[in-house]
Parts: structure tokens; sequence; C-alpha cells
């Protein structure tokens, strides 16, 4: 039996941590789609986003060029409706820290209660990238910060653009 897994999320921006998982996540399940929710995360919707969903999708295409078994798509609504439209039977999610843990723990329970075939299956980033969230760059990206480190060079060409110069330090991050 093919095994199909979806990878949600807001993905605004796009991590390095968020392409290891799907990388990893590719030695698992036969295929992996990569659902970029349209909302912004947050609660509020598409206000929050940074990038809007077509760009976040593009992003996502951009990163993930070369991966086979790999569809990047939007979606709106619940999950669970998402995950049977495209007939798949794993939700795969990161967990960086035991808050991510708390949080993912009771979505999953309450997708469990929604769709009892779905199953949650969580997955740690590499320790390199575990503390990298995309909240975390888009904090620091428009305060000056270099986030290449951070983001696939799409991403980081995109970011840039936002980036405001730090007073006496060069482009490169170091003290003038």
């Amino acid at each position: 039996m093919k095994v199909v897994a979806v990878y949600p999320g807001t993905f605004d921006p796009v991590t390095n941590g968020h392409v290891d998982l799907i990388v990893r996540g590719l030695r698992l399940f036969d295929s992996l789609i990569v659902a970029v929710a349209k909302g912004g995360g947050g609660g509020d919707g598409a206000k929050d986003a940074l990038f809007s969903v077509e760009e976040r999708v593009e992003m996502l295409k951009e990163a993930l060029t070369g991966l086979e078994r790999v569809e990047v798509r939007s979606f709106d609504g619940l999950l669970v409706d998402f995950v049977r439209e495209v007939a798949a039977r794993v939700v795969l999610r990161g967990v960086r820290a035991f808050s991510d843990y708390e949080y993912e723990f009771n979505m999953a329970l309450a997708n469990r209660r929604l769709d009892p075939e779905i199953e949650t299956v969580f997955m740690m980033p590499n320790e390199a990238l575990s503390y990298v969230s995309s909240s975390l760059i888009k904090e620091i990206c428009p305060l000056g910060a270099d986030v290449a480190e951070f983001v696939p060079p799409g991403v980081a060409r995109r970011l840039a653009r936002l980036r405001k110069p730090r007073k006496g330090v060069d482009t490169k991050g170091r003290d003038k």
C-alpha cells in the first residue's frame, strides 16, 4: 500500500529546517504533499503573512527542485479535509522543542477526533537547525540580520529586500 503523507504549515518563510524534514520524510513515505496554509498563522489569517500563499508555494517549489515524490499545494480550511481530499493517511509535523510538542500533541488529538483514520507522525529537525523557525526569521530579518544560513537561497534573496542595514555592521554582519 502506498503511504502518502501531508506536511502542513504556513511556511512563511520556508526554512532549512522545513527542507530537512521534507527530505527526511521522503525516507519514510512513498510521497509527500507539502500543504501551504493560506492563512498567515497566529489565528489572524493572511494579514499576518510576510509572503502571499502564491509566493510561499513558489519558494517551496524552488527550494525542493530535484526532489522526486514531493508535491507543493496550498489549502484552506480544516487539515483533515485536505488530507482526505488528497487521499493521504499521515500528517507529518516537526517538533523542535517541548513547547512545540504540547501544541502539536493537542492538534494531533483534535485531528484524530475529527478523523480517526489519519495518523500524525512527529519528527525532530536536525539538531543544528532546531532553533530556526519562520517566526525567528520574520523577527530578526527586518532588524538587519543576515538570515541566509537559515533559509534556502531563493528565500534569502527575497528576504534581503526586507533587511534594514545595521549601524556599524557591514553587509556580512561583521563590525566595521
